[in-house]
């Protein structure tokens, strides 16, 4: 029997949430709900939807003027749009970047080397199918493994000898 390889963690927590209104902010809370991709504490107040609000504002406009590097935000500035704290910043950034919405881009400027995070796609669609490909990765995954299981299960019965046959 294989012995299970320790891989990276994605913990991905989907809610049933739909938009009760047509605003940007509703619609973009909704989304985020839905990826996983709020807060976990019941009294988190991070407003990430308005994060991804100006994630997207900036990429469309990096992609309007020509300049990339316009794209990227810092995760101060991202703590600062979403209302909280760096390292908390940080912990949300993790499951954000686990499901490739967003990646890690540096640029020069100045003379001193800026990093920061865009959305991983040029319009908000092609950000979340990112991440809509790497669950179904998962998600297939998993499927594999389940039927080495089930075809290892039924190997293990096969090698198994019946009390019968031993009997007599």
């Amino acid at each position: 029997m294989q012995a299970c390889k320790r891989v990276k963690t994605i913990e991905i927590q989907l809610h049933k949430k739909e938009p009760i209104g047509n605003s940007s902010d509703e619609l973009s809370h909704v989304l985020l709900a839905r990826f996983g991709l709020v807060p976990r504490k019941r009294d988190g107040q991070a407003k990430l939807h308005s994060l991804l609000l100006e994630l997207y504002e900036r990429k469309k406009q990096a992609n309007r003027e020509k300049m990339p590097e316009k794209a990227v935000v810092p995760v101060e500035e991202m703590a600062l749009y979403a209302g909280i704290k760096r390292q908390t910043m940080y912990d949300h950034l993790k499951r954000w970047l686990d499901l490739s919405v967003l990646k890690k881009t540096s640029f020069v400027s100045g003379g001193k080397v800026v990093i920061g995070y865009e959305l991983n796609g040029n319009t908000l669609e092609a950000a979340f199918r990112k991440a809509e490909s790497t669950i179904k990765a998962h998600m297939d995954t998993s499927f594999r493994i389940i039927e080495e299981l089930q075809n290892e299960i039924k190997k293990e019965k096969l090698r198994k000898p019946t009390s019968s046959s031993e009997e007599s």
